[in-house]
């Protein structure tokens, strides 16, 4: 969460000609704000919305640019679909520059409250982390502005489809 992956996959999307999908976004519109559906109904049922959008989102026809939800893929299923029918790139920014983003944002982030921390951030990063450095690709975002890291991303799924096309 606030690695700014809804920005640079709009934008990245804009750039492939792709669709863009937020999976926070289905969810949202499915069943309401975020920070209501985990104090409502708990994290579980989120996790579920979620892995729904998931879905939903792997099932579109069209070549999309898919941003998931911090959490998502501390679901096995997620992640297992996720390898089998996406190229996964993990935006991969600082415990500091995510504190500094989500200070200037409005939006409460249910993992971490509403007043996140260093700390907070750092633990649910490294719990988190595992899964994450599992992607196909690993952008590091520290010192780069959004269009380099866009710029990244494009360049190493060209090189994939390339290598895909070879064998």
């Amino acid at each position: 969460m606030g690695c700014g992956k809804s920005t640079i996959g709009r934008k990245l999307a804009r750039r492939l000609s792709y669709d863009f999908v937020d999976t926070d976004e289905l969810i949202v519109r499915a069943h309401g704000p975020i920070p209501e559906i985990f104090a409502n109904e708990g994290e579980a049922a989120f996790r579920s919305y979620e892995s729904q959008a998931v879905r939903e989102a792997l099932e579109r026809e069209a070549e999309s640019v898919i941003a998931l939800g911090g959490g998502a893929l501390t679901v096995t299923t997620n992640r297992r679909l996720l390898e089998r029918y996406a190229h996964r790139v993990f935006i991969k920014a600082s415990a500091g520059q995510i504190l500094a983003r989500l200070r200037r944002s409005r939006e409460v982030r249910p993992m971490l409250g509403a007043t996140p921390t260093l700390a907070s951030i750092g633990e649910l990063y490294a719990r988190r982390m595992p899964q994450y450095l599992s992607a196909d690709h690993v952008v590091e975002t520290e010192g780069k502005r959004a269009g380099d890291v866009i710029e990244e991303a494009i360049a190493w799924l060209r090189l994939r489809q390339a290598r895909s096309a070879d064998t």
